[in-house]
């Protein structure tokens, strides 16, 4: 049979089952309106915390499966077009079968669950979200959950074959990066000395860029340690900044750190701390910006799309420079020339520093989330209390994203030049979303 096929009867079965039979229940629905699009993210936000995956390949994650969302539920209104249309690899959707009737909920639960659970590494994890969610779905009838669930399928498998082919699978058997005792190139960092991270990620096709070098950064100030260069006086700022920081500013740092694997070490015993990625605390915010918005849920699911492929397209886009300028760290210059016990407050992620990767997807999701919700509003971000038991208000969107650049260089793991040109790397990918989608 079929793999498609079969996973369609499975899921089919599985539902009826829960639902006696497939006999029409008459049930409050737990997720009105965008509820069911957060429940969904959540979920995958859940899994990539207990898997540790790292952050750009959460990125893809998050954005396949959020597009898959998007376009089950488009068709809900006529007005709001497709986005993959306007996006680089995929084949068109089609749709649905006009002469039935479907529940575009369900659909959008189906794409979403079908992708997230073919990119996830904790299967059954999500497909016991996937079961909770579709406990919603009980009174649906049995010709409609059909066809809405093959409406559902055909999109993911649509997503799906993009991603097969976005050279993913091709990064995996790549060549490791190759550390060489070089001066002023990235070395492994303290306290794990781990391999660098997603090295051939510039490979990965973009969604939306014609390139992972579209948008390349100015270039990083040159190797230098002579007191009057840029590159001495930069080093020096975070150093001297870390001798001085605020409760304040630690504060910033470790709500912004959003490293998913911090080990701690006690002695001879090590453990490890899980938290969110980037991308998560950014679809965090993007749940808190919805839920405080008249918007649509669909014009919801479209604010996770384009937020979420913004910063994909942000990680391709930042990951092409930090191996090509392969920029050492902070904390592999300051122990070498200014003090040989110095440690950063926020542990050094592994790869190279040009430009910041935080600053870069922040900004692009700064960006898009500006233009959908609107410049200067205000939110009270709440995404981490679960992770870190911290939360934040800010006055804007943008200065939250100006927020994260300015805690990379508090927690010691970034020069001046990467945050602010990094920042700036973002805007212009974000901008271009907005010139394509929110015109």
């Amino acid at each position: 049979m079929n793999q498609n096929i079969r996973w369609l009867f499975t899921l089919c079965a599985t539902v009826c089952f829960m639902f006696n039979g497939c006999k029409t229940i008459n049930k409050s629905p737990q997720y009105k309106g965008a509820d069911l699009a957060h429940a969904c993210v959540q979920a995958l936000t859940d899994v990539i915390v207990y898997d540790i995956i790292n952050p750009p390949v959460a990125s893809r994650m998050y954005a396949y499966s959020n597009i898959a969302y998007y376009e089950a539920l488009r068709p809900m209104d006529k007005n709001l077009g497709s986005i993959i249309s306007s996006l680089k690899g995929f084949k068109a959707v089609g749709t649905p079968d006009s002469r039935k009737e479907t529940d575009y909920r369900l659909a959008a639960v189906v794409a979403y669950m079908k992708v997230a659970e073919a990119l996830v590494f904790s299967k059954d994890s999500i497909r016991k979200s996937r079961e909770l969610i579709l406990e919603d779905f009980a009174g649906v009838e049995d010709d409609i959950r059909l066809q809405s669930v093959s409406w559902g399928e055909k999109v993911a498998a649509t997503i799906l074959d993009r991603a097969s082919k976005d050279g993913y699978k091709l990064t995996r058997g790549m060549p490791k990066f190759s550390v060489l005792k070089e001066t002023g190139i990235w070395q492994q960092t303290p306290p794990d000395y781990e391999e660098a991270v997603e090295p051939n990620w510039k490979y990965i096709q973009p969604l939306l860029m014609d390139s992972a070098a579209q948008f390349k950064p100015a270039r990083p100030p040159a190797f230098n340690m002579h007191p009057s260069s840029q590159y001495y006086k930069e080093v020096l700022e975070v150093y001297e900044m870390s001798k001085q920081l605020t409760d304040e500013q630690k504060l910033i740092a470790r709500f912004w750190d959003d490293n998913p694997f911090v080990s701690e070490h006690k002695g001879h015993l090590t453990y490890a701390t899980k938290k969110t990625t980037p991308v998560g605390h950014w679809m965090g915010i993007t749940a808190i910006l919805s839920k405080q918005s008249k918007k649509t849920e669909l014009e919801v699911a479209r604010a996770y799309a384009l937020a979420s492929a913004a910063i994909f397209d942000g990680f391709i886009s930042t990951w092409e420079e930090k191996y090509t300028s392969r920029t050492v760290r902070p904390v592999t210059v300051i122990r070498e020339y200014l003090s040989s016990e110095w440690n950063p407050l926020l542990q050094t992620p592994p790869f190279p520093e040009y430009s910041s990767g935080h600053s870069v997807i922040s900004a692009a999701a700064a960006t898009v989330l500006s233009k959908v919700f609107g410049k200067g509003t205000a939110f009270h971000d709440s995404t981490e209390l679960k992770y870190l038991g911290l939360e934040r208000s800010f006055s804007s969107i943008e200065s939250a994203s100006d927020e994260v650049s300015m805690s990379r260089m508090y927690g010691g793991i970034h020069y001046r030049s990467a945050v602010m040109n990094g920042q700036k790397q973002g805007q212009q990918i974000g901008n271009y979303y907005n010139q394509i989608f929110l015109h």
